[in-house]
């Protein structure tokens, strides 16, 4: 069994798109209990693409930007928004 997906536990760089981009995904996927695996399902893409995405590895394009965000329930821009300040989640 694998281990309980985890927040991120420092505010990404917010001149860095991609680290921002990373940053929500992860957030907003453990917020809903989903593993990488279940966020790629939700999205029709690879699990190995979503992992990309969250380790910086890949741009992404504006269509999968839309996928993850329709998958998650947030309007796509608020992915690539700087958080002001670090998930309560991410402190506990």
């Amino acid at each position: 069994m694998s281990a309980k997906p985890q927040p991120p536990t420092s505010l990404p760089n917010s001149d860095d798109l991609r680290e921002i981009l990373a940053y929500w995904l992860r957030l907003r996927r453990v917020e809903k209990g989903w593993s990488q695996e279940r966020l790629a399902l939700e999205c029709e893409l690879d699990r190995t693409y979503v992992s990309a995405v969250e380790r910086m590895r890949w741009n992404v394009s504006l269509s999968n930007l839309e996928r993850f965000a329709k998958a998650l329930g947030v309007p796509p821009w608020t992915l690539l928004a700087p958080p002001r300040q670090l998930s309560q989640d991410a402190l506990k």
